[in-house]
């Protein structure tokens, strides 16, 4: 068992990354991993992430399945599994922190100039959901960053808090499973990572709750303009990683 202090840390990081997924539907990715990494090892901390993203994912779909358009998410789903080798082959070919700027940068730009802009670039039916599912799991399957391209489909889509909310959950759910599949045949579903799964689900299922309750009092206009802000945030986040391996 790991010290009291390190058991309370792991708890509080992935209470806080729920909550943040609850609440907008995406982003506890770059909040989970890389702190917990800081207190257990990398293999045992994304297994760990991607189980409580399944758990997460299967209790908003449970709770707000009415609120899933399911024709978007099929269309974003089905792309995923093809961009995913595309990722790993990315991953085994170019550096990391190329990657990580050049994404950076992109999910920057599209951010501020949406929160600047008085235009409303929306689109109206799911024709782009395939470019949108597939750049996911290109990015998924190199860096398991399936989320901004999925956060800025749905903003272009000018879904409601709720239902962009659940029908993330729903292209969340298949991918997660897909990815701790992979775990599971590498050997990295550990006892560790069910131990550390179950000390932190009660706090996890109180997150996902508090976060239903705050995405439900979010307007559609402020609620895009809350995810504009995360993704802004994100991409620093990004340039702060690829310029701090680059020196």
């Amino acid at each position: 068992m790991p010290p009291h202090s390190v058991t309370i840390q792991i708890i509080l990081v992935l209470f806080v990354a729920t909550l943040v997924r609850s609440a907008l539907g995406f982003g506890e990715a770059l909040i989970a991993v890389p702190l917990l990494a800081l207190v257990m090892p990398i293999e045992v901390a994304a297994p760990t992430a991607v189980l409580v993203s399944i758990t997460v994912a299967f209790v908003i779909v449970i709770q707000d399945w009415r609120r899933i358009h399911i024709n978007s998410a099929l269309w974003l789903v089905a792309p995923t599994f093809l961009g995913i080798p595309v990722g790993l082959f990315l991953l085994k070919t170019l550096p990391e922190p190329i990657v990580e700027a050049i994404l950076g940068v992109i999910v920057m730009a599209f951010s501020i100039y949406s929160l600047a802009s008085r235009r409303n670039h929306e689109l109206k039916d799911d024709r782009l959901a395939g470019f949108f599912g597939f750049t996911a799991g290109v990015l998924g399957g190199a860096y398991g960053m399936n989320g901004p391209p999925l956060a800025i489909y749905g903003s272009m889509r000018r879904w409601s808090a709720e239902h962009f909310r659940a029908t993330l959950q729903a292209y969340f759910l298949p991918a997660s499973l897909a990815g701790m599949a992979g775990y599971w045949f590498g050997g990295l579903w550990t006892p560790a990572v069910n131990r550390f799964y179950l000390i932190s689900l009660p706090a996890v299922l109180a997150a996902i709750f508090l976060g239903r309750a705050i995405n439900r009092r979010m307007q559609t206009r402020r609620f895009i303009y809350y995810v504009h802000v995360a993704l802004t945030l994100i991409g620093a986040i990004l340039l702060g990683k690829a310029f701090s391996v680059a020196n």
